[in-house]
């Protein structure tokens, strides 16, 4: 099994330099990662340093607290892909989910997807702050809205993805929609474990250490 394939090789720190970047993606090449996850103003840097590869430039949305409106996130998304992003991570609004809002989280998903077109939608869902009955609720509703996968975290929450999460939130959704588990997974035996319990698509800032 190719484990690489697995991994959105990530680098979504505040103090994030053009060095940082040029060698994440100079790593993601070497080791033949699914993608490199970055903030949407390394995109275009990405994009370039990445053209001539297969790893792709995943960026993110809305982020980390997914509380813009719906058009900031819209135009994010158009931009981002317009810049060369080839999967969008996106934050719910999770206020709405908690207000059960749920035709607003409906929408933005939507919105969002359908700007996307071909690419690849990732809803991160924030699941340490969430029941497990709102989480399988947010996964049937991107599955609704047309999502490619569910995202346990962002990584700069209480916590990061848990066996428990990936799970339940891949009984919750059919076989169309996948599972990506991010946040704190450190090492090998970590990501086994993510993708034993569901996951496709593993998200970590440990990528050449775990491969």
């Amino acid at each position: 099994m190719k484990y690489e394939k697995y991994i959105d090789n990530t680098l979504l720190k505040a103090d994030a330099t053009k060095e940082d970047i040029i060698k994440l993606c100079n790593e993601s090449i070497k080791f033949n990662f699914k993608s490199v996850c970055i903030n949407p103003s390394f995109v275009s840097l990405a994009h370039e340093l990445l053209k001539d590869s297969e790893v792709l430039v995943c960026t993110v949305i809305g982020f980390p607290l997914g509380a813009n409106t719906t058009q900031t996130k819209v135009f994010e998304t158009e931009n981002a892909i317009k810049n060369g992003a080839d999967e969008i991570d996106m934050v719910i609004n999770i206020g709405w989910l908690k207000d059960k809002q749920y035709d607003n989280l409906l929408n933005e998903i939507k919105s969002i997807k359908s700007v996307c077109k071909d690419k690849i939608l990732k809803v991160i869902i924030e699941a340490c702050l969430l029941t497990d009955e709102e989480k399988v609720k947010i996964c049937q509703i991107s599955e609704q809205a047309g999502a490619d996968f569910v995202k346990t975290s962002t990584g700069f929450s209480l916590h990061g993805a848990t066996v428990h999460d990936v799970s339940l939130m891949r009984n919750s959704v059919s076989e169309k929609v996948q599972v990506k588990a991010s946040g704190g997974i450190k090492t090998h035996e970590q990501m086994l474990d993510m993708i034993s319990a569901g996951a496709t698509r593993i998200g970590t800032s440990n990528g050449t250490k775990i491969i």
